[in-house]
């Protein structure tokens, strides 16, 4: 005959954590930020210790008396065995001073039981089986994820390991050679007008192909990682994790990012590159470039990456890659992941910029400044986001010379070449304007126009 085995419980522990609460007035207060009633496995046990939690809320006197009391109101204190019950385990009890002791043998028991429930669970999925094992394994993990935060299979790669392949030996065939308040963007007039990233904030950066939307997200990443040892994921759908650390480090560097590649450098973009590859690999940036992300997907990755390391902002690139909830209709789609975004926003409490396409309205108009209504296939983006800005270049629609013909009062070096205005066309909580920055073709690195010119020959 074989005998079901009971799932860990400890009933000893459990009614000397109640004895303890009833004995000692402190005692509910050590253990109420840890322990639930429904880790106790006896229900009774659990039912005292709740009547316990609300009697200790409301700042009532907790005891035999009372305690019997507020069961005998819930009908429920014949089901607990009455007060000699409650006498017996009091005198019953060893000490009153181990309370926490006790608290973290039931804490201990019900994760067990709720491990056993998740490995039920989990034996499910892989029953049902299906075409889509990945989406069953982040089922899982998820599962698992609820229970405790412990170390967990990496899925972001440090800057560290992506950098260091810049300054060995280039390929074959290519040359030879606590938790922060704001995130700050690192741009002093932006910051001003937007008093900087906020948590929970969603915010997104949009504009047309080859103005730079990239580039700027990757400034933000780069500004708070190396200015206040911000912690940031970066979410990479159209590059690789490489293509995303030689911008870095180009950036980091001012280096031309073609001579970088093809290992081209100078014996002093050497030495710059050295020094740029110390700050990097100091900063806490996390790349993910998978191809294919859905929602539940980067949920748990940035989950795995808080409970390890901590997170201070997320970067996406770009939200129209994103695969939400399967729907036929891609407004609606697109609609579920910006929602997705912003509630991930306030469930991290960390602040999310999303990378956006603009739709082709844009090149319509004389003047293809951006508007609100330009964000591409859903009104919902707008309506989620905190806080929507707009890259808008005006060297790259017309020449010099149309400039000039079209401005003949203007002297011909008044041209805005590498000229960007970051237009902040929605911002929730504060001012919206227009902020001039400088933008470097060479090293996809935009600046401050007050910026002093560095010197590159060292």
């Amino acid at each position: 005959m074989v005998t079901e085995k009971l799932p860990p419980h400890n009933v000893e522990a459990e009614e000397a954590v109640l004895a303890s609460i009833l004995v000692d007035a402190e005692a509910v207060s050590r253990v109420a930020g840890n322990l639930r009633p429904s880790d106790f496995f006896r229900d009774r046990n659990g039912w005292v210790f709740e009547v316990c939690l609300e009697l200790w809320e409301r700042n009532e006197s907790i005891d035999a008396l009372t305690v019997a009391h507020e069961l005998s109101r819930k009908d429920r204190l014949d089901d607990v065995g009455g007060i000699a019950f409650l006498s017996r385990i009091v005198t019953e009890l060893p000490t009153p001073i181990g309370v926490e002791h006790y608290a973290g043998i039931v804490e201990r028991d019900a994760l067990y039981r709720r491990l056993i429930g998740a490995a039920g669970q989990i034996a499910q999925l892989a029953y049902e089986g299906g075409p889509d094992a990945d989406h069953a394994l982040n089922r899982a993990e998820m599962l698992l994820l609820t229970l405790r935060g412990g170390e967990r299979q990496r899925d972001f790669v440090h800057i560290r390991q992506l950098i260091d392949s810049f300054l060995e030996e280039p390929p074959e065939g290519e040359g030879a050679g606590a938790p922060l308040a704001i995130v700050r963007t690192g741009f002093m007039d932006l910051d001003t007008l937007l008093g900087g990233l906020k948590r929970s904030d969603l915010i997104i950066l949009a504009a047309r192909p080859s103005l730079g939307k990239t580039s700027l997200a990757l400034n933000f990443a780069r500004n708070a990682a190396v200015g206040q040892r911000a912690k940031v994921a970066v979410f990479s759908l159209e590059m690789s994790a490489d293509q995303v650390a030689q911008r870095l480090l180009s950036l980091e560097a001012r280096v031309n990012s073609t001579r970088l590649r093809l290992g081209e450098h100078t014996e002093p973009e050497e030495r710059r590159l050295m020094r740029a590859h110390g700050t990097l690999a100091e900063c806490e940036i996390y790349i993910d470039d998978s191809p294919v992300l859905y929602i539940p997907d980067m949920r748990a990755k940035v989950r795995r990456l808080e409970m390890a390391h901590g997170l201070d902002l997320i970067i996406v690139d770009y939200l129209q890659l994103m695969h939400g909830n399967m729907s036929e209709n891609r407004v609606q789609e697109i609609s579920y992941i910006s929602r997705s975004l912003k509630e991930l926003a306030r469930e991290m409490n960390v602040p999310i910029i999303a990378v956006s396409q603009l739709s082709r309205a844009v090149e319509a108009r004389p003047s293809r400044i951006p508007m609100l209504s330009d964000l591409r296939e859903s009104g919902s983006i707008e309506q989620d986001a905190d806080v929507v800005m707009f890259i808008y270049r005006e060297d790259m629609y017309i020449r010099r010379e149309e400039w000039q013909d079209s401005h003949p009062e203007m002297p011909g070096d008044a041209y805005p070449q590498g000229l960007a205005q970051i237009i902040v066309a929605k911002h929730r909580n504060g001012p919206v304007g227009r902020v001039d920055l400088r933008f470097r073709q060479e090293y996809t690195a935009f600046e401050d126009l007050l910026l002093r010119e560095e010197d590159t020959n060292v």
